[in-house]
C-alpha cells in the first residue's frame, strides 16, 4: 500500500481512538468513527469531555473528519478498531463490542485492506475470534484478500507527559509484509519508536501481561496493608523504609479500578482456563484487590464505632469517584465498592468529585455528585487524591472532634489523617 493510498478509519472514539485519530489526522485522510452520535457532535465542535485532547489539538488535525454513519468509512483502506473490551457480571470477557465493530468493518472491507486491533484481548482473539467474522461478512479470504494486525494501546488517562506519541508502540501483522507496513504506519506518528512483535499472539500477550503484572504488584502491597493493619504498623512508613534499597519497586496499596488493571487479568484467566490451566497467582492477586473496598469501609466503620459514633444514619463524605487521580474516567472505579459497602452499614454517603462528569456518574452508578462542600461529616474518605483536594482544609469538613479522616492513598500529613492504607 502506497502512502497516497492510505485512508484510515479509527472505530471507537474513547480515550484511545480519539488520540489516534488526531495524530493520524495530521498526516493522512482519517475518519474518526463512533456509533454515539452525541460523541460525534461533541468532537465536531472540537470538544472532548474526557479532557484528554484539547480543542486546538482537534482543530490542528487538518485531515480528520468524524462520523457515526458506517458508509463514511467504506472507502478507507486501513481500519483500526479501538472499542472497549469489558467483562460481564461474572468477570468473563465480553467481546460483543469488539465483534460488533468487526462485523461492521467486514461489511465494507475490500481487497488488500488492513484491519488493526488495539483493544485489549487474550492471546489468539484476533485470529481465532475476529478473523472468522471478517471473512464471513466480507466474503474475502484472510491473508489473501485482506490482512490483520495488532498494536496494543498504551494510553495513560490523565497523563499529560506520557502521551500517545511519547510511549513506545508494539506492532504486529498477520504476514511479515503486513507487519512491516503496520510498523511503518505507526512509526510515522510515534516519536518514542516502535517494537515489531514476531506475531499477533505475542503482541496480544504482551499487552495483557503488562496490566496483569501491575495488578499482582498492587495486590502484594494491598495484602501487606491488610497484614500491617493487624500489627498496628503504618504501611506507608514500611514502604518508605524498604524503598531505600535500590531494587525495591515502589508500589502503593489502594483501590484497583479502571478499564485496564482491574479487567485485563480476567482475559488472561479466561484463555488460560479454556486451555485447562487454572492460574493460582493471578486469581489470588485479583481476589485481594477486589476485597479492598470492603476493607476500607470496614476499617472506617470500626474506627467510628471506637469513637462512639452511631453508624446507622451517620454521614460520610467520599472524596473522588474516578478510578485514578487527576482524571475524569469513572470506568470500573474501585471507589464504588467502598460506597456500596458503607450503604449496607446504613451510612448516608455523599460523593464529591469535581473531575468526574456528574451525568455519567448518575447514569452509571445512580449517584448524584455534590456540587460543593458545605456540610460536615462523621467520616471523610479521601479516595482519589485529585490535585484540587490537596489544598482543602479537611478539619473544616469534620462534624466534630470525633470525626474520622481516612486517607486511602496516604497523601495527607499523618497529623491530618486518622487512618491511612
Amino acid at each position: 500500500m502506497e502512502s497516497n493510498e492510505i485512508k484510515i478509519a479509527v472505530v471507537g472514539l474513547g480515550y484511545v481512538g480519539l488520540a489516534l485519530s488526531v495524530e493520524f489526522g495530521h498526516k493522512y485522510p482519517t475518519i474518526g468513527f463512533d456509533t454515539n452520535q452525541q460523541r460525534i457532535t461533541e468532537l465536531t465542535d472540537f470538544s472532548d469531555h474526557n479532557q484528554e485532547i484539547t480543542p486546538q489539538q482537534i482543530k490542528s488535525a487538518r485531515q480528520l473528519q468524524f462520523s457515526y454513519q458506517p458508509q463514511a468509512i467504506a472507502d478507507c483502506t486501513i481500519y483500526i478498531i479501538t472499542v472497549p473490551t469489558p467483562v460481564d457480571n461474572f468477570k468473563k470477557p465480553n467481546l460483543t463490542p469488539l465483534l460488533t465493530a468487526t462485523q461492521m468493518v467486514a461489511e465494507v472491507l475490500k481487497k488488500n485492506d488492513i484491519v488493526i486491533y488495539e483493544s485489549t484481548v487474550y492471546p489468539g482473539c484476533t485470529e481465532e475470534d475476529c478473523v472468522p467474522v471478517l471473512e464471513k461478512y466480507s466474503g474475502l479470504v484472510f491473508n489473501q484478500n485482506f490482512f490483520c494486525g495488532y498494536s496494543p494501546e498504551r494510553i495513560n488517562p490523565g497523563d499529560k507527559t506520557r502521551t500517545l506519541t511519547q510511549i513506545q508502540k508494539i506492532t504486529s501483522g498477520s504476514t511479515p509484509e503486513t507487519a512491516q507496513q503496520i510498523d511503518a504506519l505507526y512509526q510515522s506518528i510515534i516519536e518514542a519508536g516502535t517494537y515489531v512483535a514476531p506475531s499477533i499472539k505475542v503482541a496480544e500477550a504482551a499487552k495483557v501481561i503488562e496490566n496483569t503484572q501491575r495488578d499482582l504488584n498492587i495486590s502484594f502491597v494491598n495484602e501487606l496493608a491488610l497484614i500491617f493493619d493487624k500489627m498496628g504498623i503504618d504501611t506507608t512508613e514500611v514502604l518508605q523504609a524498604a524503598a531505600t534499597k535500590w531494587n525495591f519497586m515502589p508500589f502503593k496499596p489502594g483501590l484497583v479500578g479502571g478499564n485496564c488493571i482491574s479487567v485485563d487479568p480476567h482475559y488472561l484467566l479466561h484463555k488460560s482456563q479454556s486451555l485447562g490451566y487454572h492460574p493460582q497467582v493471578i486469581l489470588s492477586g485479583r481476589s485481594v484487590n477486589e476485597k479492598m473496598g470492603a476493607f476500607v469501609a470496614s476499617k472506617l466503620i470500626k474506627t467510628m464505632l471506637q469513637r462512639g459514633i452511631t453508624i446507622n444514619g451517620s454521614e460520610v463524605l467520599v472524596m473522588g469517584i474516578t478510578f485514578k487521580e487527576n482524571c475524569p474516567d469513572i470506568r470500573n472505579t474501585g471507589v464504588i465498592d467502598v460506597i456500596k459497602e458503607l450503604n449496607e452499614y446504613g451510612v448516608k454517603t455523599a460523593v464529591y468529585d469535581p473531575r468526574a462528569n456528574a451525568a455519567e456518574v448518575q447514569q452509571e452508578y445512580d449517584i448524584r455528585l455534590l456540587q460543593n462542600l458545605e456540610a460536615r461529616y462523621h467520616g471523610i474518605i479521601l479516595a482519589v487524591p485529585h490535585q484540587e483536594f490537596l489544598s482543602i482544609d479537611f478539619q473544616a469538613l469534620k462534624k466534630d472532634r470525633f470525626s474520622v479522616i481516612f486517607d486511602i492513598k496516604a497523601v495527607l500529613d499523618k497529623k491530618i489523617a486518622d487512618i491511612r492504607l
